[in-house]
């Protein structure tokens, strides 16, 4: 799809009708700019886009697409040839160098059979229409003429996100060169910015966060013994990846030429998915990471049970070694604890200790867990940002539920850490108690600014809700934030119905 999401192609308020417009605006211009005629342009374009929404209603929705069980369908070769009988997969997988497959996972079926009868249905003029455009729109405007990137810039950052300018070439370039060399890029990045001190710091930051979370577990109230137990031995099997790999990649056979910018893109991206390929058949590498060293990001994998903090991150200001325990653990320790809720939230508890999609779960238990979420998602569904839009509450909740109890769990670890040393706990920095810098690091980190088209697009498309929503969301959850500045019931900040689960 060239839309962000299967929704986009049928939502019939004004403002996605408008959106389509421009799409449709913006594919003719640019198939122009690619050569074709202003008539050829406009009926590939009308094609290209029909062809694109017959897709989408093969699709499954984004909230669909974070159940497991959803887009979990082992199949062999033929069996998908069934499927698609128009499309011949033992040759596509001859031809990018894979040869035979016994199984793959067929993540949509549903699609398969949509993509079944839009080949069947099509005349070949048209698929080659919509084949061209898929073309032209995956093709980076960073190294293209000033006129397709523009086009592209209008679309894709005025349109969509509200952008009012193209952010300078220079960090689009530092921004590509991630994307195709992220681990070259790393190397330089973490000889400067994240020394073998800074991993030490942040793994016993870490380990505070899983006595914390292990605490947690084992004394709520609504979870039973059995499932309990599991919880803990999931919970102990975590694996922490702190900051960079310890094996860096071999780039030596990538051929980058000096004034070449599209052909090393695509030298990049072919080198990369032949990498990929070459994992078809092999054990899986739990070392492997899934970001470059510098992106400021985390994230937690269930198939491998383990967490993962680049380096990028461990910067001010989620991580400042020359502020005080409770302003760092408000900011990353939060998000510490954010990532190893991400095991427990309603996607990551589906997997067992050894990442297997295997329920572990009492009856009586997973009942008692859904019923807790359900207060989440109807909280968060209640959030609205400018025009209207509403935050989707099960879209976001896995993230919610990771923002809710990450914030708990690092709160526990701080007071831990302050009960060591009591006359920390009393000290006060410019007026604020520990407890208030705590929950102000964690605020900090969120501050934002944003466009309402950008926050529109992000509520319909993306799986973490608004920042303001991030923490205002958790805070109102938890009494301690309650405590530390004094609320009283009925006041905005305060929940008469505070949802929790972890």
């Amino acid at each position: 799809f060239g839309l962000p999401e299967r929704d986009f192609y049928f939502r019939d308020d004004p403002k996605s009708v408008e959106i389509r417009k421009h799409y449709v605006q913006y594919m003719q211009k640019m198939l122009e700019l690619f050569g074709e005629s202003s008539a050829d342009a406009a009926r590939d374009s009308a094609t290209a886009v029909e062809i694109e929404t017959s897709l989408a209603k093969g699709s499954l929705d984004n909230v669909s697409r974070r159940n497991p069980a959803k887009v979990y369908h082992r199949m062999s070769l033929s069996q998908l040839d069934e499927l698609t009988p128009s499309f011949n997969w033992n040759n596509f997988a001859d031809d990018i160098g894979l040869g035979k497959l016994s199984s793959l996972n067929v993540a949509e079926p549903d699609f398969a059979r949509q993509m079944q009868a839009v080949i069947a249905s099509t005349g070949l003029e048209q698929l080659k229409a919509y084949l061209r455009w898929r073309v032209i729109d995956s093709v980076p405007s960073l190294f293209l003429p000033a006129k397709v990137d523009a086009e592209s810039f209008h679309f894709h950052g005025e349109v969509l996100s509200g952008q009012r300018e193209q952010q300078p070439r220079w960090k689009r370039c530092v921004i590509s060169t991630d994307a195709d060399l992220g681990e070259a890029l790393g190397q330089a990045f973490v000889q400067r910015a994240f020394g073998a001190e800074s991993k030490a710091r942040t793994l016993q930051l870490v380990h505070a966060l899983e006595q914390s979370l292990e605490r947690d577990i084992s004394t709520l109230p609504w979870m039973s013994e059995a499932t309990r137990q599991q919880a803990l031995i999931k919970l102990h099997k975590i694996a922490n990846k702190i900051g960079y790999p310890d094996k860096w990649r071999d780039y030596s056979s990538l051929k980058i030429i000096r004034g070449d910018a599209l052909g090393n893109s695509y030298r990049s991206n072919e080198f990369e998915t032949r990498r990929q390929l070459n994992k078809i058949g092999k054990p899986v590498d739990p070392s492997e990471w899934g970001y470059s060293p510098p992106t400021v990001n985390a994230y937690y994998n269930p198939q491998q049970n383990n967490i993962n903090f680049m380096a990028g991150i461990l910067q001010p200001p989620f991580y400042d070694p020359g502020l005080d325990d409770a302003v760092n653990f408000g900011a990353i320790g939060v998000v510490i604890g954010h990532e190893l809720t991400h095991g427990f939230d309603d996607e990551g508890r589906q997997f067992d200790a050894g990442g297997s999609l295997r329920d572990w779960w009492t009856p009586e238990d997973e009942k008692a867990f859904k019923q807790r979420v359900e207060c989440e998602v109807q909280e968060y569904n209640g959030f609205t940002v400018s025009g209207g839009e509403h935050v989707n509450g099960r879209l976001t909740l896995g993230e919610n539920t990771a923002d809710n109890g990450g914030l708990r769990i690092a709160y526990m670890a701080l007071m831990d850490t302050l009960a060591k040393d009591p006359s920390r706990a009393q000290k006060s920095i410019e007026g604020f108690t520990p407890e208030q810098r705590f929950f102000l690091g964690f605020a900090q980190v969120w501050c934002t600014n944003a466009t309402p088209e950008a926050l529109r697009l992000q509520v319909q498309t993306n799986p973490h809700s608004p920042p303001e929503f991030r923490v205002n969301g958790s805070v109102g959850n938890f009494d301690e934030f309650q405590k530390a500045f004094h609320c009283k019931a009925g006041q905005p900040m305060v929940r008469a119905d505070a949802c929790r689960v972890w």
